[in-house]
Formats: structure tokens, C-alpha cells, sequence
């Protein structure tokens, strides 16, 4: 009985390693995620899916980072909310981009969510308008924007139609697809979210897609927006947040489905079965031809800043190279 109580004993000491000099480990401590304001441009839609998957997957917290989104504000747009530091990131559109840098706003674009303009001019199919030369006597909804003058402009003066003739309402943020059922005969839509709620209600139009007005207009809309001072003074941070951004696209990219079920739940809102349409349509479009998600290239800003000029829409010509950068992009070329 005592030669068993030594054994025990002696295998306490061993297991406890009494006598070695050894301490309990102290627990690691966990540095606190940085949190960083994200602004939309819109309520949660298809272009903001990778963004919401980044929540979702946990791309966001791997890098270290808590990212609060905040919804459109009525104290300013998202241009100038993130210009002045209020948001660290945005969701704009290079057109808000071009005439922020030529009035002098610190803003510059991150990345391209989509690589190719997707927007353009849609009437009902009841009404044939087919060409440009068919606005003549039509009345278009829209949201009093001089580029949508200089746009119909170039697009009518190509087929020697008279811009005159074409009446123009701001139709506010009233429904685009109920306005063309009563109001107005033409407006300007995003084809992947209202072209395809089109397609949910029903209703079938005629498009003439911008990018096939004027190369110019094949701009990038939209894209992901900081300011001068974040990419100076917090280089990693931003880095960190583009890598989650970048990943969170590629994910939407390669599995739209699942993706679409992530945003459901982040826009409550809006119409599922709209979400699952339009994001099957979109995911493709994401990167498109890109080499790469995200990428941009100097000749499309420089291409619609000229366009722009040349109808004085602009104060001044803008330094492309400034209005955008690549270099937070995952292994991108400058």
C-alpha cells in the first residue's frame, strides 16, 4: 500500500512538474479589430455584394478589421463624406469621382466593382423607340443632371436629331419602371438591378446601352472611393481592407448563387427573387474582360474626362493618375 502511494505520489509531481521551475502560460492577449465606417451610395444592392460578403465570410475580421456600414446620408453625399474623413470608404461612380477631383475634392477611386458600364436608355417596347432620332417628341425622366443633357445631346446629335424637341422632368426618386407606364418615355436605368425587375414585372423595353453611345461613356460605375490622407497615412489598412473587398468580389464572382443568399439577408428590403436575378447577371460582369476584379486603366478616365471638357461640364481637365490607383489591388500592376 505504501509502495503504490509513492508511485502516486511520484506521478503527481511529474504531471504537475513540481520542482522544474516551471509557470502557468500566460493567456495571449488578442489586439481589438480596427473599425472602419464604409458609406453606400444606395440601399444594399447587387454592386454592393462582395462587400457584404466580405462581412459575411469573415474576410474582414482575417485582415483585422470591424467594418460599419453606413447607409446614404441626407447630411451630404458620399463624395464628400469620405472626402472630409467622416468615412474612411465609400461606393461612388467614376462621373461623382471626375468632377470631385477637378473642383479640387481629395477622393480617388480603389477599385472598378464593375468593369464595363451597364447602364443606358430603356423606353417601353409599345412606344418603338429604336434610335436616337425617336426622342424627338418624347418626354424623358430624370434626375435633372447636366450629364444627362450632354449625353442625350451626343447621342441625339449623332443621328441629326434635334435635342430641342426631346422634353425633360426630374423624375426624382420616383419608380422608373411606374413612370414609364404614365409619365415619361424614356429614362436612364442600371440594366442589371432595374432591367431585370423589368423582367420580374413583366414589362419589356428597348436599351441603348450607354458605352455603345461614345466609348467615353464606357466608364466605370461604380467603384470603390477613399480619400488622399487615408492612403498616406494608413497604407497597411487600406491594403488590408481591399484584400477583404477583392476576395468578397471573387467570391461573388465564381459563386453567384450563394452569394445572392448573403445579400438577401443584408437587404431585408429588397425583392429575393429580384436579388437572385440581377446577381446572376451580374457576377460575370464583375471582372468581365479585366485581367483581374477590380483594375482600372488610365485611358477610361482620361477618355471621359476629355468628353466631359470638350461640353464644359467640367471646370478643368483632371490628372487621371490621381483620381484612381491600383496599388491596393491584391498583386495588381500599377
Amino acid at each position: 500500500m505504501k509502495k503504490l502511494l509513492a508511485i502516486f505520489t511520484i506521478s503527481l509531481l511529474l504531471l504537475s512538474g513540481c520542482g522544474t521551475g516551471s509557470t502557468s502560460p500566460t493567456p495571449a492577449t488578442t489586439k481589438p479589430p480596427t473599425v472602419v465606417n464604409l458609406m453606400l451610395d444606395w440601399t444594399p444592392n447587387t454592386n454592393h455584394t462582395g462587400l457584404f460578403v466580405a462581412q459575411e465570410k469573415g474576410y474582414f475580421a482575417r485582415e483585422g478589421l470591424e467594418v460599419k456600414f453606413i447607409q446614404p446620408s441626407s447630411s451630404g453625399n458620399v463624395e464628400q463624406l469620405v472626402a472630409v474623413g467622416k468615412a474612411d470608404f465609400g461606393v461612388s461612380h467614376q462621373e461623382q469621382v471626375t468632377t470631385a477631383r477637378a473642383n479640387d475634392v481629395p477622393i480617388l477611386s480603389l477599385a472598378a466593382i464593375i468593369q464595363h458600364n451597364t447602364s443606358g436608355f430603356v423606353s417601353p417596347t409599345s412606344k418603338n423607340i429604336l434610335r436616337a432620332k425617336d426622342f424627338e417628341g418624347k418626354t424623358y425622366g430624370g434626375w435633372g443632371l447636366p450629364s444627362e443633357d450632354a449625353i442625350l445631346k451626343a447621342l441625339m446629335q449623332k443621328e441629326n436629331a434635334d435635342f430641342s424637341k426631346l422634353k425633360m422632368i426630374n423624375i426624382g426618386e420616383s419608380d422608373q419602371l411606374t413612370s414609364l407606364t404614365k409619365d415619361i418615355d424614356l429614362t436612364w436605368i442600371f440594366y442589371g438591378w432595374t432591367g431585370k425587375e423589368a423582367e420580374l414585372r413583366n414589362q419589356t423595353l428597348n436599351m441603348m446601352w450607354l458605352k455603345d453611345v461614345d466609348p467615353a461613356l464606357d466608364f466605370y460605375t461604380p467603384v470603390v472611393i477613399t480619400n488622399e490622407k487615408m492612403i498616406q497615412s494608413q497604407p497597411e489598412l487600406t491594403r488590408q481592407f481591399m484584400q477583404a473587398v477583392s476576395e468578397g468580389y471573387q467570391y461573388a464572382i465564381k459563386n453567384p448563387t450563394e452569394a445572392a443568399e448573403i445579400l438577401i439577408k443584408n437587404a431585408p428590403e429588397a425583392n429575393p427573387d429580384l436579388i437572385r436575378s440581377s446577381q446572376a447577371w451580374l457576377s460575370p460582369r464583375y471582372q468581365a474582360d479585366a485581367a483581374q476584379w477590380g483594375i482600372q486603366k488610365s485611358e477610361v478616365w482620361e477618355r471621359y474626362a476629355k468628353w466631359l471638357v470638350e461640353r464644359n461640364l467640367l471646370p478643368k481637365m483632371i490628372d487621371p493618375s490621381k483620381a484612381y490607383t491600383n496599388e491596393f489591388l491584391p498583386e495588381a500592376n500599377s
